[in-house]
């Protein structure tokens, strides 16, 4: 990867951890308010629910930023972390923050997938 190549995905990257950054510092939205009609409880606790998987959500890709920034750092982007092979630019361009190539990450979402239907099988039978 050239030098420009590699200075254009860190400012892409630095951008997202600004945005990211900012989004996760508002949680006005998980604030629990109470009500005393039942029904508002009901619809406060669901956007709530909601606020709260975003945040989420918005946390680990904002890890994912930074950690991909410490990559560039260290001089390992682009370089799959699983089986160190280069990660296509058409990969990085759609999703600069990338850790795996495409083989790596169709396998680690599989993975991930099945943990998951296990975890659901084991709480139907406890």
């Amino acid at each position: 990867m050239t030098k420009q190549e590699l200075n254009k995905y860190r400012q892409i990257l630095e951008t997202k951890q600004t945005e990211l950054s900012a989004v996760v510092r508002n949680r006005e939205g998980i604030a629990i308010e109470k009500s005393p009609d039942a029904l508002d409880e009901v619809q406060h606790a669901a956007e709530r629910e909601l606020a709260i998987r975003n945040l989420d959500r918005e946390s680990q890709l904002l890890r994912n930023v930074r950690l991909a920034l410490r990559r560039v750092a260290d001089g390992s982007y682009g370089v799959c972390v699983h089986c160190e092979e280069d990660i296509s630019p058409k990969r990085l361009n759609a999703v600069p923050w990338a850790p795996y190539c495409i083989s790596c990450q169709e396998m680690a979402d599989r993975n991930q997938v099945e943990v998951g239907e296990e975890m659901v099988e084991d709480m139907l039978v406890a």
